[in-house]
């Protein structure tokens, strides 16, 4: 038995294993019917999610999809937008990694209380930012595939012109979330992991994401060199404090690590030895402070890890 199972008083990476968990379990197969193509379909009910920042005004983004099968115990499916930029210029104050943590809080309460009432659910999960519309008849192949044109069709149509790239630690991060959902092990790792909880109360850092295999921690944190090293040296100066408490409160090892572009992508060569030099500096103030440095190609590697560990 681990350390982690052996605490009498749980840490937070004890209890958001338990609450992971759940997303490992296999949903049952309901009915469908099936239509004059010969495809079957499924009779389904789905509502989306809008964020409204002003109830006066009316405004809104519709920033997820709810989708479930009529008659089916199955938990129903959530899914929110990983494109932020419509709600941003709606309300550029809006707090996105709420709205994030709001997908995986309403996945987990459904996969909890798949008969529990959805208006319910809904109404503990939701901030009153966010409401969700009547529900609507749909037939779907499956829930996968009714989820993908759904979310299309009302969430993340296509763009009727060209949209700016992301860039820096924004580029980062979504590098990083998109190879851990290929990898199917985003749901079971924290994010936005507060260091406040290893280190001391007012410690603003927030690790991006991380997971716990066996005896060590994992923690992920995206760092752009593009603006400067300022990131890399809050980093640095965070790690012994956070790799002191991780093991005090969890009993294990932390393995910190932190995702950088690649140098050429910078521009960072030697026809640019200024931007080179910066580039190693941040590179190697980390790594003094025992930080683990790769950049953005390496993450396909790093998230097979994760899923052969994971999912062991």
């Amino acid at each position: 038995m681990s350390a982690w199972d052996e605490q009498s008083r749980p840490g937070p990476w004890q209890r958001w294993k338990r609450a992971a968990s759940a997303f490992d379990e296999e949903p049952e197969t309901g009915g469908g019917q099936v239509m004059s193509s010969g495809i079957e379909r499924r009779a389904c009910e789905f509502h989306l999610l809008r964020y409204v920042p002003d109830a006066v005004r009316n405004e809104y983004v519709h920033i997820g999809v709810i989708l479930r099968e009529e008659g089916s115990r199955d938990p129903a499916q959530v899914r929110f937008t990983r494109d932020w930029r419509r709600v941003r210029c709606l309300d550029p104050e809006a707090d996105t990694a709420l709205l994030e943590g709001m997908e995986s809080e309403l996945r987990r309460r459904f996969q909890a209380e798949p008969d529990g009432s959805l208006m319910r659910l809904l109404t503990e999960s939701l901030s009153l930012s966010v409401q969700m519309t009547e529900p609507k008849a749909y037939l779907a192949e499956s829930l996968p595939a009714g989820m993908e044109e759904l979310m299309r069709l009302y969430v993340e149509p296509a763009p009727r012109e060209r949209v700016p790239r992301l860039s820096g630690r924004a580029a980062i991060q979504a590098r990083m979330r998109t190879e851990f959902e290929r990898a199917g092990v985003w749901e079971l790792m924290r994010k936005r992991i507060a260091a406040s909880e290893y280190t001391r109360p007012g410690d603003p850092l927030r690790i991006d994401v991380g997971y716990r295999p066996n005896g060590v921690i994992r923690m992920f944190h995206a760092v752009s060199l593009e603006p400067g090293v300022e990131m890399a040296k809050v980093l640095a100066f965070s790690a012994a404090g956070l790799r002191a408490g991780v093991e005090r409160v969890e009993k294990a090892s932390l393995e910190l690590t932190a995702v950088i572009e690649p140098a050429a992508r910078l521009g960072a060569t030697d026809a640019e030895p200024e931007r080179l030099e910066m580039y190693r500096f941040g590179v190697e103030t980390m790594e003094e402070h025992q930080i683990r440095v790769l950049t953005t190609p390496d993450l396909g590697r790093v998230a097979e890890t994760a899923r052969r560990e994971l999912r062991a």
